[in-house]
């Protein structure tokens, strides 16, 4: 007691740093919640085929009913005009 008054000792992280991990742990709160966020969009989002693509399925499907394709050959065609 140097001066009079007593020494206190410190027994939390005081207010600076309580703030700064709070902003730590909301930070990456919000980094974790818009991957998920993503990925389940991802997810969601089925790729759509262009319109050459619903083009050609078309006129692969016309030759099957034409006899022209067999099944197998107009899986083969599809699978490869999907990308599959």
């Amino acid at each position: 007691m140097m001066f009079g008054r007593p020494v206190v000792a410190r027994r939390g992280p005081g207010l600076i740093g309580a703030a700064a991990r709070t902003a730590v742990v909301a930070g990456t709160a919000t980094a974790v919640a818009g991957g998920v966020r993503r990925r389940q969009a991802d997810r969601e989002a089925a790729p759509v085929p262009a319109t050459d693509s619903i083009a050609e399925l078309e006129r692969l499907a016309a030759l099957k009913q034409q006899g022209v394709l067999s099944d197998a050959e107009f899986a083969a065609a599809k699978a490869k005009v999907l990308g599959l």
